[in-house]
Order: structure tokens, then sequence, then C-alpha cells
């Protein structure tokens, strides 16, 4: 089985699969995977972040278990047998974000996009078995607990859409 840890930016990805390789799964580093493999094909300096050959990663790609978790943003964008979309209330992403020193213009498309909910959209779009968990008060260790019951089956308040920030979003006009 390999599941798919995603979300944006700032959302809990490196510290609840940090929790989970803690309890002995396997962890696929995306990022770490694109650098030695030769997929990733520039920089965007305006944005400053990497840009990854995603296809050619998605084919290349070797998972080291029969339980494995990938970790990344675009870890949606593989080959999972489920995916996991890890949420974060905007105003305290915002705050997580700029504790890692990020330009003010990065923090915004990466708030505006968990606001409207990119990455779930796009993760709904490609995949039959996606969930999302709300990390915004959850502790790495508590986030790490409700993947492992979404994965035994318990995904009552996890589907797509359980995760709504429409009234904090209204509340910016």
């Amino acid at each position: 089985m390999i599941v798919a840890i995603t979300g944006t930016p700032g959302t809990g990805k490196s510290a609840v699969c940090a929790i989970l390789e803690r309890r002995g799964y396997a962890i696929v580093d995306l990022e770490h995977e694109a650098r030695v493999g030769g997929f990733i094909t520039g920089r965007d300096e305006g944005r400053q972040t990497d840009e990854v050959d995603v296809e050619g990663l998605r084919r290349h790609l070797r998972i080291p278990a029969k339980i494995a978790f990938l970790k990344g943003h675009y870890s949606h964008l593989m080959d999972a047998n489920l995916v996991i979309v890890l949420r974060c209330r905007p105003n305290v992403l915002r705050e997580r974000l700029q504790t890692r020193g990020w330009p003010e213009a990065k923090i915004l498309e990466n708030v505006e996009a968990e606001a409207i909910d990119v990455i779930l959209q796009e993760a709904v779009g490609r995949l039959p078995f996606v969930y999302e968990v709300d990390t915004t008060e959850a502790t790495p260790d508590e986030t790490g607990a409700t993947i492992l019951s979404i994965m035994q089956g318990k995904t009552q308040g996890h589907e797509p859409g359980s995760v709504d920030w429409t009234s904090e979003v209204l509340s910016w006009y």
C-alpha cells in the first residue's frame, strides 16, 4: 500500500512523517528523490521553488516496502493507493510560514492555495481514495494516529470537503 501524505507547505507533512518513520514505516521523501534522481528541471526564482519533472519522478520511483508513505506537496501526483491531504487553517498556516522566514508573496500564494483547497481538488480529480486531516490544533502524534486509523477504514469525518475554510476566507473581505 502506497499512501501519499500531501498538503500545502506548512501543514505538517514532515512532522507527521517523522512520527510514522519512528513507528517503523517506510517514508519516501519526494524532494530528496527528485534531487538524487535528477528530476529537478530548473528553479523558479520568483516563487523560490525548484521545478520538478513530476512525470519522470512518477515513472522512476521505487517503493522500498509493502507499506510506504510518500512525503511531499506533490505526492498526490504520484501513483498511490490512498491520499491523505493535511490541512491547516489559513491564519495559522500564515504564522507557520512566517516563522520559516518566507517572503510575503510566497506565504500569500500558499495561504490562498490552502484556502481554496487546491491540493485537495487536484487529488480528488486524480485518485479515488482521498481523505483530509485538519492539523491546525493537532500534534504530529495525533495526526499520525489519525492517518493510521484512516488506513484501517475509519474514514468518517475525513471525506473530501470535511475541512472548510469558507468562513475564514469570507472574513478577509
